[in-house]
C-alpha cells in the first residue's frame, strides 16, 4: 500500500512539474532574447539579423538585442552562442561558411555544427558578388581573370574571413580559372570596403546584399554574380557561368540557431514567428530588393541543408585542397 501511495504521489508531482514547465514556456520570453550575430555591424549577416529582430518585435512585441562578435569567419561568434546556456534566450545567425565550410578548413574547431545547436529556421540566400571599385579598371570577370594572369600572386582579393563563402568563391575560381590572387582576409565587410574604395585591393568577394547599397551610391561595380541565374534586382549583372565558367555556382545562406538543449516547446515558439516572419510580403520584396531569396523555412527543412551542404562543402574543400590551421 505504502509503495503503490508514494508512486501515485510521485506521479501527481512529475504532473505538477510538466505543468510549471508549460506554464513557464508559455509566458516566453519574460526577458529580451539575444541574437549573436558572428559579423562585425554593416555587413550582409548583421543587416540581415536587425531586419529580422525588428520584424519580430513588430510582430510579437518580443525585445531582441543585436550582439554583434565577429572575427575567425564566423567561428567567435558561433562558439559563444555554442556556449551560452540552452534557455531560449540566445539565438545564432548562422551561415553557409561557419557551420558547412569551416568544418573541412580547420583541422580543430571549438564548436560542432551538428551537436552544438538545434536548428530553428533557415533564413535567406544571396549570391556572391564580385565588387571592384568604381574607378577600377576591370570591367567584366574576364578583366579580372586576364589581370590575374598577367601578374601571378599580385592582384589581392578581400573577404569577410578565412572560411567564408567569399574565400571558397576566391579559392574555386582561382582553380577553374587557371588563375593565381592573393587572398586578403578581414573581420567584416565595414572592415574591407575602405581598402577596396582606396584602392588597396583588387577586388571583394561577399554576398550580394553587402554589394548594393554601395552600388547605389556609385562606389562600386559588380562585374558578376555567382547564383545559376541573373538577380532579378539586378539583370544587367552576368552570372559567372555566363562569363566563360559553366556550372559554376555559390551562395550564401543564413539560418538561425539555438545552443542543442533548448526546450523543444521553445524552439518551436520561435520557428513558428520566424517563418510567419519570412512569409510576409514585406520581408520577401526587402530581400528581394538586396538581392536575396526567402528559401524554405522551418527546423526540419534547415536540419536537411545542413547535412547536405557540409557534405558538398567538404568534398568542395577536398578537390581545391584548401586548408586552414
Amino acid at each position: 500500500m505504502r509503495s503503490s501511495w508514494l508512486m501515485s504521489a510521485a506521479a501527481v508531482l512529475a504532473t505538477l512539474g510538466l505543468a510549471d514547465a508549460a506554464s513557464a514556456q508559455g509566458a516566453y520570453p519574460a526577458k529580451p532574447i539575444r541574437m549573436i550575430v558572428p559579423f562585425p555591424p554593416g555587413g550582409g549577416t548583421d543587416i540581415l539579423s536587425r531586419l529580422v529582430a525588428i520584424k519580430l518585435t513588430e510582430s510579437v512585441g518580443w525585445q531582441i538585442v543585436v550582439d554583434n562578435r565577429g572575427g575567425a569567419g564566423g567561428n567567435i561568434g558561433l562558439d559563444a552562442a555554442a556556449k551560452a546556456a540552452p534557455d531560449g534566450y540566445t539565438m545564432v545567425m548562422g551561415q553557409t561558411s561557419n557551420l558547412t565550410i569551416n568544418p573541412s578548413l580547420y583541422s580543430k574547431l571549438p564548436y560542432d555544427s551538428l551537436k552544438d545547436f538545434t536548428p530553428v529556421s533557415v533564413v535567406a540566400s544571396s549570391p556572391i558578388a564580385f565588387m571592384v571599385f568604381a574607378k577600377a579598371p576591370y570591367r567584366t570577370l574576364n578583366d579580372l581573370i586576364v589581370a590575374g594572369k598577367a601578374k601571378p600572386g599580385e592582384v589581392t582579393f578581400a573577404t569577410t574571413g578565412n572560411g567564408t563563402v567569399g574565400h571558397l568563391t576566391g579559392e574555386l575560381i582561382q582553380r577553374v580559372a587557371g588563375v593565381r590572387y592573393v587572398h586578403v582576409p578581414y573581420k567584416g565587410s565595414a572592415q574591407a570596403f575602405p581598402d577596396l574604395l582606396g584602392g588597396r585591393i583588387g577586388f571583394f568577394l561577399a554576398s550580394l546584399e553587402t554589394a548594393i547599397p554601395q552600388m547605389k551610391a556609385g562606389a562600386i561595380r559588380t562585374l558578376a554574380v555567382t547564383s545559376a541565374q541573373r538577380v532579378p534586382v539586378l539583370p544587367d549583372i552576368p552570372t559567372v557561368a555566363e562569363s566563360g565558367y559553366p556550372g559554376f555556382e555559390t551562395t550564401t545562406w543564413y539560418g538561425i540557431l539555438v545552443p542543442k538543449g533548448t526546450p523543444q516547446p521553445i524552439v518551436a515558439r520561435l520557428s513558428t514567428e520566424i517563418v510567419k516572419v519570412l512569409e510576409s510580403a514585406d520581408v520577401r520584396e526587402r530581400m528581394a530588393a538586396n538581392g536575396g531569396a526567402t528559401i524554405k523555412p522551418g527546423p526540419a527543412a534547415f536540419d536537411a541543408q545542413l547535412k547536405s551542404e557540409l557534405t558538398k562543402w567538404s568534398r568542395v574543400i577536398r578537390e581545391a585542397n584548401v586548408k586552414i590551421e
